[in-house]
């Protein structure tokens, strides 16, 4: 039986956090969890809260095994993009972009 948490509209690129979510994939959730704790990412944070979710999912869950939890999926999709203008010289005006992620984390227990 699979499980599963989404944080959506996390302030950080897609492509940020996927380097966080590379270091934890088919991992046992408790190995996950210190993993993430001594990662010196700012998107640790975010994952770990989105992992510690998706277990008390799978615990409110009467079927779930959870000392065989393992992290089946793990996935950072883009989400929308704000768009500011910062001014430049001569009158000129860049496009700052500042990126947003869907974070989606799915456990398993391994039966």
């Amino acid at each position: 039986m699979e499980f599963r948490a989404r944080y959506r509209f996390a302030k950080m690129s897609a492509r940020k956090v996927r380097d966080v979510l590379d270091l934890i994939r088919g991992k046992h959730v408790e190995d996950a969890m210190q993993i993430l704790r001594q990662t010196n990412k700012r998107a640790s944070v975010m994952v770990d809260k989105t992992l510690r979710s998706a277990i008390a999912n799978a615990d409110e869950s009467l079927e779930a095994d959870m000392e065989n939890l393992i992290v089946k999926e793990a996935v950072a999709d883009e989400g929308h993009t704000r768009r500011r203008f910062r001014p430049r010289a001569r009158g000129r005006a860049t496009v700052e972009r500042r990126r947003s992620s869907h974070i989606t984390i799915v456990v398993d227990d391994q039966t």
